[in-house]
């Protein structure tokens, strides 16, 4: 899988008022309503699938596969 070039602050600019804990499907739900772009999904969708239970455990997960 290709990586992807969006930085993890990236990512996050568009998960604003995700409640954690949340899943990797809650996450590309919140990205898709505050419009995100096709390249933050493909962020996302290469996310392992787990529960994240806050912003920076996103954030860390994103920096180990980008």
């Amino acid at each position: 899988m290709a990586r992807s070039k969006t930085s993890p602050a990236d990512l996050q600019e568009y998960l604003r008022g995700v409640r954690y804990p949340a899943t990797k499907e809650d996450l590309e739900s919140a990205a898709k309503d505050s419009g995100a772009p096709q390249e933050i999904l493909d962020a996302i969708d290469e996310l392992p699938d787990e529960v994240y239970d806050a912003p920076t455990a996103v954030s860390k997960a994103s920096s180990e596969v980008m």
